[in-house]
């Protein structure tokens, strides 16, 4: 047995930060992984001069977290954003693709022009939505589903045709289910404040200009780097290196111990003073379960949806015309199996030569779990099916690349914040352990790096020492 300042199971992207984190400041930590590559969703192939993600492709350029690692790891100058001035996204509605009415923000429309002439709408939601302009507070904020937020301001069509798929392709999730609380935020806080989210939207954004702030940060939607995000994995794998021993094995078991804790893996106890839950809620839920009864009660509470990504590549002169913008999405109410598809090469320079393009499918979430059990062969058929009859895409893909990603992402559900509290009282009753991962604070990137980073200065400040967070 031997003993460690600090032991973190998971070698995703939120493990991985709080392992860059503890090695700056010359903290000795061991990292378990039981997968045989660290970074978890993120991973990127290079196949024929195109730049593949298994996972996510990109990160919300307004969040901090992500960018201020990739900086402060020396690798700022490859930063590329999103080419927004092609940014279209479609919406497939009754046998075409429309694209979504300029001026949207997320859900609410900032524009009455746009929304008055597109035909992604029907007259009466069209009124529905211009009505909601007048909505007043309705007193009290309480936690409800996204479905019933959505529906209450803009209608049962807007929630179906707008709100639906752009939620999909973050969580996989369902509006009926999921917590506006934890998902919408900034829309709960608006209706609180002004009852109506257009008019709130409207109001702040005079209320900038008059004091001479930028309405939205400049820059790009989106960023990534130039060679992929596994870039960023493979220089947060060396720069840990020094102080941190990483073990390709499972967690098998937690349990106190004299100094902290002690964790089993390949059959051989770890003792340490701290450990770091990097993995999901599920699997924390079982290793805390001796350690603390409620905590893992409800870590287990917290669910997760599958997915699937399906890239495939093809020649340009293939292609049935010019595909312009970023994809389309497929709400629920049209969707056979593909829920969404991006143009990779329109979305950012550098994903693949000029000759080429690359489709990235999307496919599960939680109405369709079931597709994790296709095989290879028939997720290409189905993707090419859809892409034929939506596209008219016939052409052969020059390859494919498929990546399954089984209970992956987090499902903030109705009560989410209240689950939070309760988890954060009973952290505070075992001292020396911690969160990080998707789970809890935020699913993408920058709210992973967060968590991870947030977890290891916690424990630096404590000296090193088991503390409470």
């Amino acid at each position: 047995m031997s003993s460690i300042g600090a032991i973190i199971i998971g070698g995703g992207i939120s493990g991985l930060s709080a392992a860059y984190s503890l090695s700056r400041a010359g903290c000795p930590a061991v990292l378990i992984e039981r997968r045989p590559r660290l970074g978890g969703v993120i991973q990127t192939e290079h196949v024929d001069g195109c730049v593949l993600e298994a996972g996510p492709d990109s990160y919300l350029a307004v969040k901090p977290g992500a960018t201020e690692l990739i900086r402060e790891l020396g690798l700022g100058d490859q930063i590329i954003g999103s080419n927004d001035h092609l940014r279209v996204t479609y919406i497939w509605r009754t046998g075409r693709l429309i694209p979504l009415p300029d001026g949207l923000m997320m859900i609410a429309p900032t524009k009455i022009g746009p929304v008055v002439r597109t035909p992604l709408f029907s007259w009466p939601a069209k009124i529905r939505m211009g009505l909601e302009y007048f909505r007043r507070p309705q007193g009290a904020v309480r936690d409800r589903s996204v479905a019933e937020f959505i529906a209450s301001h803009f209608g049962r069509e807007s929630l179906d045709y707008l709100a639906e798929p752009l939620l999909s392709g973050v969580y996989g999730g369902d509006p009926g289910r999921l917590s506006a609380l934890s998902v919408l935020p900034r829309f709960v806080e608006l209706e609180a404040k002004y009852g109506s989210l257009t008019r709130g939207i409207w109001k702040e954004r005079a209320a900038a200009a008059r004091n001479s702030q930028p309405a939205a940060p400049p820059g790009a939607l989106f960023c990534t780097l130039r060679n992929g995000l596994g870039a960023l994995i493979a220089e947060l794998e060396r720069r840990i290196a020094p102080a941190t021993t990483v073990i390709r094995g499972t967690a098998e078991a937690l349990q106190r111990a004299r100094a902290g804790y002690r964790v089993r893996t390949n059959g051989e106890w770890l003792e340490c003073e701290n450990v770091v839950l990097a993995c999901p809620a599920y699997e924390s839920a079982a290793l805390v379960r001796g350690v603390d009864g409620e905590l893992a009660a409800l870590l287990d509470q917290i669910e997760y949806s599958s997915s699937v990504t399906l890239s495939l590549v093809y020649e340009k002169a293939a292609l049935p015309g010019a595909l312009y913008g970023f994809g389309f999405l497929v709400p629920k109410r049209e969707r056979r199996r593909l829920a969404a598809c991006t143009w990779v090469h329109n979305k950012f320079s550098h994903r693949a030569p000029d000759n080429l393009a690359v489709l990235r499918c999307f496919f599960g979430g939680a109405s369709d779990e079931t597709i994790l059990e296709e095989s290879d062969e028939s997720l290409i058929a189905i993707a090419r099916e859809e892409l034929a009859r939506m596209l008219g895409l016939t052409a052969e893909p020059r390859f494919a690349k498929i990546a399954r990603w089984p209970r992956s992402m987090a499902q903030y559900t109705v009560g989410h914040q209240e689950r939070l509290k309760r988890i954060e009282a009973r952290l505070k009753q075992t001292p020396g352990l911690r969160l990080a991962g998707n789970g809890y604070y935020g699913i993408g990137i920058p709210d992973c790096v967060k968590t991870g980073r947030d977890a290891a200065q916690e424990i630096i400040a404590s000296g090193g020492r088991t503390g409470a967070v």
